[in-house]
């Protein structure tokens, strides 16, 4: 596939194990039967790079996996974005480049999410938890922008 890649030629993601700009590498056409589905999660089978891809994507390659989570209410992307840093908490360590993550592998693969009081994966914690993360950013950007537009040009 990668020989037939011809960059910024098209619509959809071509995703790699980088770990840069969310691993995508360029935009590309190519066979429809290949495409990924968006809203997943892409991990690089080598690298281990584990990145949320929120739309419809190409993968470079035969290892990489794409994680689609079954329950509807985990599908938002504050959730799949907390899932993505509770895989790579979890991974990280296990796996390494002469060591690679499989389909296999990963279906044996054990980690933890937050629950309820009554044992049930607490997707609304998920939820809340990366908006709130979400928004404390947003306010340090804000605040950070504010402190730069107080620097006059003489500072510089």
């Amino acid at each position: 596939m990668q020989s037939q890649i011809v960059p910024n030629s098209g619509d959809y993601p071509y995703v790699t194990a980088s770990e840069t700009n969310n691993s995508v590498a360029t935009y590309v056409n190519y066979d429809m039967e290949q495409i990924e589905e968006g809203n997943s999660i892409m991990i690089g089978g080598k690298t281990l790079v584990i990145t949320y891809q929120e739309s419809d994507y190409f993968s470079n390659d035969s290892h990489n996996l794409a994680c689609y989570v079954k329950n509807e209410k985990g599908k938002s992307k504050e959730i799949q974005l907390f899932l993505v840093s509770a895989l790579y908490k979890n991974l990280k360590p296990k796996y390494s480049w002469g060591d690679s993550i499989s389909k296999k592998k990963i279906q044996k693969d054990i980690f933890f999410l937050p629950v309820t009081s009554d044992g049930e994966i607490d997707w609304n914690f998920m939820q809340n938890l990366i908006s709130a993360e979400s928004r404390l950013a947003i306010r340090g950007v804000i605040k950070w922008k504010d402190s730069i537009g107080n620097i006059s040009q003489n500072d510089v």
